[in-house]
């Protein structure tokens, strides 16, 4: 599960074509000849799948080996996480919607008259692509069904061993109602044998 890249773009009716403002991209697991093409890749997937995004919508797009998860706010900002296919939606949604937050927070309004790509800085996108590249050390919910999953897992195995270790649940049973009735059994034979010792 990895990020590849991270954008926050000006989309709307008085733009022609989606603008990016400030970009991220952690290229690490390609050849250095190759980072170069990647990035304008991720930079033509943003726009034009921002283009392709109703105001107000989230959508997750397949290409190939990546996702683009890209969200457009009713006011024209937009965001795109592109991600390997493995990467969990939901969080992918969680991140663009606390970026976006804390851009408007700190840029306020000024980026809707921004025409220049990338001119747009905002050192926060780094600290998000990095937080984000684990989902689950990142977003709290996925933490919890790893968790859960992780501990039905060790259930189902311990459950797996006592069965493959040749005893079946049901001569479990058995065997501790017998020991049972041989506890009562023992109970009554040692009150009876007390019984006849009792010193007054």
């Amino acid at each position: 599960m990895k990020i590849v890249g991270l954008t926050i773009l000006r989309t709307g009716k008085d733009v022609e074509e989606p603008i990016p403002l400030t970009t991220a991209c952690d290229l690490s697991s390609y050849g250095y000849f190759q980072r170069q093409g990647v990035k304008e890749m991720l930079t033509f997937f943003s726009k034009t799948f921002t283009k392709r995004t109703a105001p107000g919508q989230r959508q997750s797009i397949t290409h190939e080996s990546y996702v683009v998860h890209c969200y457009v706010r009713s006011d024209g900002l937009a965001g795109v996480v592109t991600s390997d296919a493995e990467y969990p939606s939901r969080v992918a949604f969680v991140l663009l919607t606390q970026l976006l937050e804390e851009f408007l927070q700190t840029v306020g309004d000024s980026w809707k008259t921004v025409t220049a790509p990338e001119s747009v800085a905002f050192p926060p996108i780094e600290t998000y692509l990095q937080k984000y590249q684990d989902p689950a050390a990142a977003d709290k919910v996925t933490k919890i069904q790893q968790d859960l999953d992780e501990t039905t897992s060790v259930l189902h195995k311990t459950i797996d061993s006592v069965l493959e270790r040749g005893e079946k649940l049901d001569s479990l049973v058995e065997k501790s109602d017998d020991l049972s009735r041989q506890s009562k059994m023992f109970y009554k034979q040692a009150k009876k044998t007390n019984s006849c010792c009792v010193i007054s």
